[in-house]
C-alpha cells in the first residue's frame, strides 16, 4: 500500500487538473457547508451526478473536497449565526456563537478551523492503517460473516437512533423490500413490478440517495424563506485567527480525546459526525476543572472538542465503507453511491484490484484538509458573507440541479419520477420522527443481504447453524443481539422508575 500511496501522490502532485479539481471542490464544501440547511450529504448528492462521465481520479478528487470542505465549513454558521451549518457543528454553537459575540470573531473561527483541521489529519492516518489491516482481515470472511455484518449495521443504528429502534428497524426492512423491486439474476424472474417495464431495472440508487436527503431539507428549508439572518457584526482579524492555533494546542489532551472519540463513532456504520460531536463536547465538560464556564463562550476546548470530533469521524467513517461496502454516514453513503457508478465495488477485494483508487482516496482525503487551511486564511471573509444569501435564491436552483443530476445518469423520466417519489418519501418519515438512513441502506444493502444468505444457505446445505458455531460470525451474532437488547433494556429501567412503588 506505501508503493500506491506514493505512486498517487506524485499523480495528484504532478498534475493540475487534480489540485485544481481538490481545490474547487474544497472551496464549493467550505461555502455550501457554512449556509445553514445545505449540509456535507445534499452537496454530495448534487455532485455525484456530475462525475459519472468524468476519469475516477477526477471525480474522487471533487467529491473529498467537498466531503472535507462541507463538513468542516459548518462551524461558520454555527459560530457567526448560532445555525449549525451542518448537523456534524450542532454543538459548536454552544460557545461559538457566545464567544462570537464578545467580539472574539476571529478566535472563535480560529479555534473552530485549526482544531477541524488537526482531528481530520490524524483521522486520517488513522484511516491509512485500519483500512488496510481490516481489509486484510475480511478476506476471511464467508458470506455468513457478511450476513452478519449487515444484520449488525442495522441493529447498530437502530440502537443509536435515538430511542427509535423499532422505527429504525422497520424503515430498514421497507428500504430492503424495495431493493427487491427488479429482475432478480438469482432467481430468474421479475419481482414486485406490477406490469410496470420501468421497475424491471429496479430502483436506482442516486435518485432515491438523491431524493430522500436532498428534497426533504429543501421543502423544510421553505420555512426560512423571508426570515432575516443576523449574524455577528464584530471585525475578522487575520492576527487573531492565526493566534488560536497556540490555544488549540494548549488544550491538546481534549484534542487528542476529542479526536478519538470522532474515529471510534465515525468506524461505527450509520452514525456519523454529529453524535461525536455532541459527545466529544460534553466529555469536554465533564473532564473540566471549570465546567460551568461551559456555554459562555470562554473556554478554547469547548470549541476545540466537537470540531476536532466531527472531522475526525470522516476518516473513521471511510474505514467501513471502503473496507466492507457498508457506510459509516450518509455522506459516505453518497461516495459508495459514486464509487457503484464508477463500476467500483467496495470491500475487502478492493485494495488487491483497485490498491492504486484506494491511495488516491487517501491522498486526496490529506490534500482536501490541506486545501481548507489554505482557503480559510484567504477566503474566510468571502465565506461569512455568504451567509446573508436569501433562502429564496438557493431553494429553487438546487432542486432543478437534483432534477437534472438524476436525469442524466440514465436519461430517462422514470428516475425523476423516483427522485420525487422518495423526496415525499423521505419528508414523511421526517415529520413522522423516522430515520431515513436505514431506508437507504436497506435500499443498498438488500442485494447483498440477499446474496450473501442464499450462499450461506447453500454452503450450509439449508442449515442456519454456521451463524452461530462459526466463531466470527457467532460472535457478530452476540454483538447484534447486545446491541439491539439495549435500547430495550434502557427503556425498561426507565419505565421501572417512573412506575410507582405500591
Amino acid at each position: 500500500m506505501t508503493d500506491y500511496i506514493l505512486t498517487a501522490l506524485q499523480t495528484a502532485a504532478t498534475s493540475p487538473l487534480l489540485l485544481a479539481v481538490i481545490a474547487f471542490g474544497v472551496a464549493c464544501g467550505l461555502i455550501i457547508g457554512s449556509i445553514p440547511g445545505l449540509t456535507s450529504t445534499m452537496a454530495l448528492a448534487l455532485l455525484v451526478p456530475v462525475t459519472f462521465g468524468m476519469e475516477f481520479e477526477v471525480a474522487i478528487a471533487l467529491l473529498m473536497g467537498v466531503y472535507c470542505g462541507a463538513i468542516s465549513g459548518g462551524l461558520v454558521g454555527a459560530i457567526m449565526l448560532n445555525i449549525p451549518g451542518t448537523p456534524a457543528s450542532a454543538a459548536t454553537c454552544l460557545d461559538g456563537y457566545p464567544m462570537a459575540a464578545k467580539g472574539q470573531v476571529s478566535r472563535a473561527l480560529g479555534l473552530g478551523v485549526y482544531a477541524s483541521m488537526i482531528g481530520g489529519t490524524l483521522s486520517g492516518l488513522a484511516l491509512v492503517f485500519i483500512a488496510p489491516a481490516l481489509a486484510d482481515f475480511a478476506l476471511s470472511f464467508g458470506p455468513w460473516e457478511y450476513f452478519a455484518i449487515i444484520v449488525c449495521t442495522f441493529f447498530t443504528i437502530a440502537s443509536l437512533s435515538g430511542g427509535e429502534t423499532l422505527k429504525a428497524i422497520a424503515v430498514a426492512f421497507f428500504g430492503m423490500c424495495i431493493s427487491l423491486i427488479g429482475y432478480s439474476e438469482s432467481v430468474g424472474a421479475s419481482r414486485f413490478t406490477f406490469g410496470i417495464s420501468d421497475l424491471e431495472g429496479g430502483i436506482s440508487v442516486m435518485p432515491a440517495l438523491i431524493g430522500a436527503f436532498a428534497l426533504p431539507q429543501l421543502i423544510m428549508d421553505t420555512d426560512r424563506i423571508g426570515i432575516t439572518v443576523n449574524r455577528v457584526r464584530a471585525r475578522f482579524i487575520l492576527k487573531d485567527f492565526m493566534a488560536a492555533i497556540w490555544e488549540v494546542l494548549s488544550v491538546r489532551w481534549a484534542l487528542l480525546r476529542s479526536t478519538l472519540i470522532g474515529i471510534g463513532i465515525g468506524i461505527l456504520p450509520g452514525v456519523g459526525p454529529g453524535l461525536s460531536n455532541i459527545l466529544s463536547y460534553g466529555r469536554a465538560r465533564e473532564a473540566s476543572p471549570t465546567p460551568e464556564k461551559f456555554g459562555k463562550g470562554e473556554l478554547p476546548e469547548s470549541i476545540v472538542a466537537p470540531e476536532a470530533a466531527n472531522n475526525a469521524s470522516m476518516g473513521g467513517a471511510l474505514v467501513p465503507m471502503l473496507t466492507l461496502g457498508i457506510p459509516g454516514d450518509a455522506s459516505t453513503l453518497m461516495l459508495l453511491g459514486a464509487l457503484m457508478l464508477h463500476d467500483i465495488e467496495p470491500g475487502p477485494l478492493l485494495f488487491i484490484e483497485h490498491g492504486g483508487y484506494v491511495a488516491f482516496i487517501f491522498v486526496s482525503f490529506f490534500l482536501a484538509f490541506a486545501f481548507c487551511v489554505i482557503f480559510y486564511h484567504l477566503l474566510i471573509g468571502i465565506i461569512i458573507r455568504v451567509l446573508t444569501i436569501p433562502t429564496q435564491y438557493i431553494v429553487p436552483v438546487i432542486f432543478a440541479l437534483c432534477v437534472v443530476g438524476c436525469y442524466v445518469l440514465n436519461n430517462r423520466i422514470f428516475d425523476v419520477y423516483c427522485l420525487l417519489a422518495f423526496g415525499l418519501l423521505g419528508y414523511a418519515l421526517r415529520i413522522a420522527n423516522f430515520p431515513i438512513l436505514p431506508l437507504i441502506l436497506g435500499l443498498i444493502l438488500g442485494p447483498m443481504a440477499e446474496e450473501q444468505l442464499r450462499l450461506a444457505l447453500e454452503y450450509g446445505q439449508g442449515s442456519f447453524l454456521p451463524f452461530i458455531t462459526r466463531p466470527l460470525s457467532g460472535t457478530i451474532v452476540v454483538l447484534t443481539l447486545v446491541s439491539a437488547s439495549i435500547p430495550l433494556w434502557r427503556r425498561f429501567r426507565r419505565a421501572s422508575a417512573v412506575t410507582p412503588s405500591h
